[in-house]
Parts: C-alpha cells; structure tokens; sequence
C-alpha cells in the first residue's frame, strides 16, 4: 500500500472519530504528495525516497513556523502548527539519536579517508546518503565539521 492510500485510510479514520488536528495535518501531507505527484517531470507514482523528502519538507516548515509564532507570542497558532506536525512526523521513519549519527559519520570518515576540512563535501555526500530521512541536515553538518576539524 502507498502512502497516499494510507493518507487517504487515515483520513477517513480521522473524520469518523472527529479528530480535527489529526484530519488538519493528514489533509496537507495528500495535498503536498498530490502536488509533489502532479509537478512536471515527476513520475506516475512517488518513490518512496521523494515522499521521505516532501514529508520531511513539511514537518520543516512546522517546526519553523511553530517557532515563529512562538517568538511573535502566538501560542494558540503555534499549537496548531505542532499539531500538525505530529501527525507529519508520525508518518517519517525513526530520526536517529545524535550519538547514533556521530557513529555512522565517524566511520563514513574512515571508509572515506576523509582527514580534514577540505574531505568535508566527500563526507556530506556519502552521510547525506546514508542519512536520508533519518537525521537532521543540520547536525548531519554540524558532527561532520566537529569530526574533521
């Protein structure tokens, strides 16, 4: 089963036991995946790779507009931002724990013989890689300039 077709199950599941937050955030990720499905160039049926990504991309803007509104001093639109994001990230695969991801890097560095800061690209190719969906690009980057440096 795809996960346009769960999207579209759990919507359904979601109206019947009236669970507005839950239909709110199941509502923008089938229309990210259609949109994402509709864009030029795209193939008839989403990988589960691109799906990862357009997921990815909307718990993102979650988190960054729950901060927002955070700093703005809008706790009630943040609320419905985190909510939504809940229901996105509960669709990703398990994000790592950063003692896990430092784990992978540091032996990604020694399969790469990467020995400074000028290897850094060949080590954030191959972590990218390795990582997808699975950690934040953010500390991805962060542990790789920690362990080259």
């Amino acid at each position: 089963m795809s996960l346009l077709e769960k999207i579209d199950q759990d919507i359904k599941k979601a109206m019947l036991a009236k669970e507005e937050a839950t239909l709110r955030g199941l509502r923008s990720i089938k229309s990210a995946l259609l949109l994402a499905k509709t864009e030029k160039g795209a193939a008839e049926t989403l990988s589960e790779d691109t799906e990862i990504k357009v997921l990815q991309k909307q718990a993102k803007q979650r988190k960054e507009s729950a901060d927002i509104y955070l700093a703005q001093n809008r706790p009630d639109l943040a609320q419905i931002e985190q909510e939504e994001l809940a229901v996105i990230e509960s669709y990703l695969p398990k994000q790592l724990s950063e003692e896990e991801v430092e784990g992978i890097i540091k032996q990604l560095i020694a399969e790469t013989g990467a020995s400074g800061m000028k290897d850094m690209g060949k080590v954030m190719g191959a972590a990218t890689k390795q990582l997808a969906g699975q950690a934040d690009g953010k500390i991805v980057s962060a542990l790789v300039k920690k362990l080259l440096a």
